[in-house]
């Protein structure tokens, strides 16, 4: 190949989906415009970027489109070597008409990997039916301050609860044959004052046990294929061109063999906003060096500018090399070399004439042996032997054919926006009876889109195009309660917007509250980007306090005497009522009969939460992120040391209101009967073994979360008060109970000593068995003897969770219920 061939294999061109299905055109971006289509192609196209998350596209004509820009990138270049084509998918497929799920954070909140391993499958199987190849997703940033516009982009403030959640979820997208990107690699969301791209401030002990461990995890035990940088530096410097992260720890260090991806302009960004750079070749060098194979989302450094680098000897060949041979490798892997590849994708095998080559099946086909060996070039202007695959399609009779939001899928959608639904607070309100007369106030009590997050296709890319129906139901909060209570009366009233100053809506707000038999106030965020929203990328909050005039509104619902179930659908946490609002009172939340919690739980949201408001859905959702006492104590997390926590010596009160890990049920659970195997002392390469008993108390079935949190009382380095070191997910019946074991490896209590190696230290531990971080049931003290030793990335990450079947209940011997397996 030449340099300008091995080139074109290491950068995308953003070329959204024709919506008549005809080849794509490049879209303008941020940069400037990319060179034209035809000029690229002669030498070949190494990625296409959001063909069907562009603009809004039937799935039949977007995957029409794809299929025939395939062909012409296939007839162009010498070796026919197609490209890959990659789209978001954070929150579900972002293209028009796809099933939406709920957000990471509510991920995080079902305290379930089994259901988002499900979920990715059933994402992943949408966009390889479609053509595509890869997908941007998931993030494993860990919150270190909820302020962050992105925190609904994430899994929670807790590297474990991360890292077994994302690791799910790459398995269930590698499953189904799309390539998984782990982002953003790393420390992103440990900016300074929570804002979006500042720089980060962390030492490399809080990189190394709190912000790498989740992309560890996911390296290790997922199956990854690729992952993509920050756009943070960190201590001055920028991910991109941090070698030593994506080479030296990511590559030599952890194994991964996979391409690194650019977030979009990242490699620009080196000379535009970092400044580390002159010109566009150095960046472009720069980036290549340290480790990033693919520029995305077009090309703009690694064209001509870096050609030229090479050239003038500032960048040596065998680097580009190096990059082409993984982008290769991947794409024989996904069978893109494979001498009977087609382009044809399954969801449009069926339309294809007779006869022509197609892979229907969307599966992997590729041989590791076909990236060894150098395609052989062929002559571009030798006439084709096979009409194109396309040519028998007609877009007008494939308008409307492919289906993206199955039922299957929406039931899974469902399910796991069931099982994300936090009840935080219940004084008894809850469940409801039947009401007469519901009053429904707030700004989400009428807007379809209150349950989706910024990348979801009908907010970051629908907004764009108001006339475009919106392609998939979306029952606002007001209809959702309309079904579940057929016989109550609904009164709805705004009362005033999310993020706006006007209070003339209160009066109306105030008077229906006094006329009802209890108050639902629908509260929360507007997902969007840049600005357009008050949750997404781009909007971070200068405080949490609740957008908008929101919190005083709900001080006057709460003055009425009228029951308040607050419910909230948001992208993060908020402190509610009078303290947000610069009160002294204190949280007037305190005040309200109930609250409920959603992180944006998707299009099957609001059922969920009219469901568990009357009672036919028994809440199971945890905080993955903790909800704060006051709005500007941050940043703050639960992992926090114990001057990090409330003490004598400032003003500032960092405590939660409900802490990591709080949940409700409508049952009552008890814990007892904690034994140990022999004692829980070991040797610092051994394990201690205890178990205990759940047993559901009340009268109604619920889910207990049993959460195992670690506490080193004395360590050589400075160590959170406690950490989450295995959960488990318990569904019992009433007067259920089962035996839950637990076999904890040493390794877990291995930290980063000073001399910036992992060690497990001897000394004594202490296990806490909790329902939340600050709801600790049971204690074992245990002991690790010997001397000081040191692991490494093989260590053992895992608790092991045993629970045995329900008493009463026939079925199998003990299940597993490991994280890594799902439940």
């Amino acid at each position: 190949m030449t340099l300008e061939e091995k080139l074109a294999q290491l950068y995308g061109l953003w070329a959204g989906a024709s919506a008549e299905g005809a080849e794509v055109a490049p879209h303008q971006h941020d940069m400037d415009r990319p060179p034209a289509l035809d000029e690229l192609l002669p030498n070949g196209l190494g990625q296409l970027t959001r063909p069907f998350g562009t603009v809004p596209v039937d799935p039949a004509l977007g995957a029409l489109s794809l299929l025939r820009t395939q062909e012409r990138i296939v007839a162009s270049n010498r070796f026919g070597i197609p490209a890959m084509a990659h789209d978001e998918c954070l929150a579900g497929f972002t293209a028009w008409g796809a099933t939406t799920y709920p957000v990471p954070l509510s991920w995080g909140a079902s305290f379930d990997p089994g259901l988002v391993r499900e979920m990715a499958r059933a994402i992943g199987r949408d966009m390889r039916s479609v053509g595509l190849h890869q997908g941007l997703a998931p993030v494993l940033d860990v919150v270190r301050d909820a302020r962050w516009g992105r925190v609904e982009e994430t899994i929670g403030e807790d590297p474990y609860l991360v890292g077994t959640v994302a690791t799910a979820y790459v398995q269930g997208l590698e499953s189904a044959g799309i390539v998984a990107t782990l982002k953003h690699f790393a420390g992103y969301s440990a900016s300074r004052a929570g804002r979006n791209l500042a720089p980060v401030s962390m030492g490399p002990r809080e990189r190394a046990d709190v912000v790498l461990p989740p992309f560890e995890m996911a390296v290790r035990e997922s199956g990854v294929r690729s992952v993509m940088h920050s756009y943070t530096d960190t201590d001055g410097l920028p991910s991109a061109a941090d070698e030593g992260l994506l080479t030296g720890l990511l590559r030599d260090t952890w194994g991964f063999e996979g391409t690194v991806v650019a977030d979009y302009f990242g490699v620009a960004f080196l000379k535009t906003l970092h400044r580390v750079a002159g010109d566009w070749g150095e960046a472009a060098a720069a980036a290549l060096t340290a480790g990033v194979d693919v520029e995305l989302p077009t090309v703009k450094t690694y064209g001509q500018p870096l050609r030229e680098a090479v050239a003038a000897g500032r960048l040596p060949e065998e680097t580009v090399d190096r990059a082409l041979r993984r982008v290769l490798t991947q794409k024989a892997e996904l069978g893109l070399l494979d001498p009977d590849w087609s382009p044809v994708p399954s969801a449009l095998a069926e339309a294809a004439p007779a006869g022509t080559p197609r892979n229907a099946t969307g599966q992997e086909t590729a041989r590791q042996e076909t990236a060894r060996a150098a395609p052989e070039p062929r002559d571009p202007a030798r006439p084709e032997r096979e009409p194109r695959a396309s040519a028998g399609l007609d877009a007008t009779r494939l308008r409307g054919t492919i289906s993206l939001d199955a039922p299957a899928h929406r039931e899974i959608s469902r399910r796991l926006a069931e099982r994300s639904v936090v009840l935080l607070r219940n004084d008894g309100t809850l469940p409801l009876g039947r009401p007469a007369r519901i009053a429904l106030v707030g700004p989400q009590a009428e807007t379809p889109t209150a349950v989706l997050g910024c990348y979801s296709f009908p907010v970051h890319i629908g907004g764009l195009h108001p006339d475009t129906p919106v392609g998939i139901p979306l029952p606002t909060l007001r209809e959702a309660l309309t079904a579940e209570f057929p016989d109550s009366e609904i009164v709805t009233v705004a009362g005033a917007g999310i993020d706006t100053t006007d209070t003339s809506g209160f009066d109306a707000a105030v008077r229906a509250a006094r006329d009802a038999d209890v108050v639902i106030a629908a509260l929360g965020d507007r997902a969007g980007m840049f600005g357009r929203g008050t949750s997404g990328e781009g909007c971070d909050a200068e405080s949490l306090a609740l957008p908008g005039v929101q919190g005083p509104l709900l001080d006057a619902l709460l003055g009425t005497g009228t029951p308040v179930v607050v419910t909230l659908l948001a992208g993060r946490p908020y402190v509610l009522g009078a303290a947000a609002a610069g009160g002294a009172t204190g949280p007037a939340a305190g005040a309200a009969a109930a609250i409920v919690q959603t992180f944006f739980p998707g299009q099957e949201g609001t059922p969920a939460v009219a469901g568990v408001l009357s009672g036919r859905i028994d809440p199971s959702g945890r905080l993955p992120v903790s909800i704060p006492v006051l709005p500007g104590a941050q940043p703050s997390t639960y992992l926090a040391p114990p001057l990090g926590r409330a003490n004598d010596v400032s003003t500032i009160d960092p405590t939660p209101a409900f802490a990591f890990g709080h949940g409700l049920t409508y049952t009552s659970f008890a814990w007892s009967d904690l034994e140990t195997d022999g004692g829980l002392t070991t040797g610092t390469d051994g394990a201690v073994r205890l178990s205990f008993t759940v047993r559901n108390t009340g009268s109604r079935p619920g889910t207990e979360v049993v959460q195992l949190y670690l506490h080193d009382p004395v360590a050589s380095v400075v160590q959170p008060v406690q950490r989450l070191i295995g959960y488990v997910r318990v569904p019992l019946e009433p007067g259920e109970r089962v035996t839950v074991t637990i076999t904890v490896p040493a390794d877990l209590a291995s930290f980063t000593g000073r001399d910036g190696r992992r060690i497990v230290e001897p000394g004594e531990l202490e296990l806490r068995l909790g329902a939340s971080s600050t709801d600790i049931r049971l204690t074992a003290l245990a002991a690790l003897t010997g001397p000081v030793r040191h692991v490494d990335h093989t260590r053992a990450l895992h608790a092991h969770l045993t629970v045995s079947p329900p008493t009463g209940v026939p079925g199998p011997a003990d299940h597993t219920t490991d994280p890594r397996a799902g439940t």
